[in-house]
């Protein structure tokens, strides 16, 4: 068995429970199923598969329960605790109060987007083969801009957690 984080994208307390979200990844076959805060973060053990086939088996298990589903983004925990381990934003100057965010691809980076990329004080600053790094100072005015960078770059389908979440669901 290996273990295994889903990051589902748009999933909230107003549209997800979380006892829910863990029965039906319990339903798609998954076991020792954890989730964590309220954003859709689930941790769970699976034979070893592919991650699209890992996320199909999540998708329609929520469509079958809740009537629903949410986009999934599963990666190793083995995998994230490299990442993580990379110190991916160590090579950056960035401000102390400056949140580090993970994004989440779908597939391959596209070969046509050059980094970095900023704007309003959002910077996507590194990439990997399906993951994203970006850094933003939050600002109430202005609400989240580095989440239309993201989606302006890569499209909707894609999922984002600060590094923090990311850490903590690694250790889960």
């Amino acid at each position: 068995m290996s273990r295994y984080v889903a990051f589902l994208r748009g999933v909230s307390p107003m549209n997800a429970r979380m006892p829910e979200l863990k029965l039906c990844f319990e339903a798609a076959g998954f076991s020792e199923v954890r989730t964590l805060l309220s954003s859709g973060n689930v941790v769970f053990n699976a034979q070893s598969s592919s991650l699209s086939s890992l996320e199909q088996r999540a998708e329609q298990a929520m469509r079958s329960e809740l009537g629903h589903g949410f986009d999934t983004f599963v990666r190793p925990v083995c995998y994230l605790q490299d990442l993580i381990d990379s110190d991916p934003f160590a090579e950056f100057s960035l401000a102390p109060s400056a949140k580090r965010v993970v994004t989440f691809l779908r597939g391959p980076m596209p070969p046509d987007v050059k980094l970095p990329i900023e704007s309003d004080g959002a910077s996507i600053v590194k990439a990997n083969a399906t993951e994203v790094f970006s850094a933003y100072v939050p600002d109430p005015k202005k609400g989240p801009v580095f989440m239309r960078l993201l989606e302006r770059s890569f499209g909707k389908d894609i999922t984002t957690r600060t590094l923090d979440t990311v850490i903590k669901c690694a250790k889960a």
